[in-house]
């Protein structure tokens, strides 16, 4: 019988965002997380995160993989695969091992796929202020 540590584990529950429903705060989540609604602020998830065509966000996401066919406007930082499905709209720079795009989809920002995004996703979330470097 293997042995499983439960930190490691990632839960079967599927979180629901529903359309009409606006959250103003972070989601720490140790499952998926469909959102269909209005998130302000951050989600860290160790599943995957799926934008609905009506989901919006104004934060970063930290997931293991994600399908976004909605609007993100932050940074998305993806351990896996990130999928942007032909209604995707992301403002902001992206992170991720492997990226499939699909004709329409849209985003800005710049697109990191040369570093290990799985051990940022363990960070907490990054400052929003500027870094300078002299």
């Amino acid at each position: 019988m293997a042995k499983y540590n439960e930190a490691e584990q990632v839960s079967n529950n599927i979180n629901l965002i529903g359309f009409g429903t606006e959250i103003n705060g972070d989601i720490t989540c140790n499952g998926d997380l469909r959102i269909d609604g209005t998130l302000v602020g951050n989600i860290q998830a160790k599943g995957k995160v799926v934008v609905g065509e009506t989901g919006r966000i104004k934060g970063e996401v930290a997931c293991k993989n994600s399908d976004i066919s909605g609007t993100i406007d932050g940074k998305v930082i993806v351990g896996e695969l990130l999928a942007l499905k032909s209604t995707a709209r992301i403002n902001g720079d992206i992170v991720t091992s492997k990226l499939a795009i699909e004709p329409g989809s849209r985003f800005t920002g710049y697109c990191d796929m040369a570093g290990e995004p799985t051990k940022v996703e363990s960070k907490p979330f990054a400052s929003t202020d500027k870094e300078t470097k002299a």
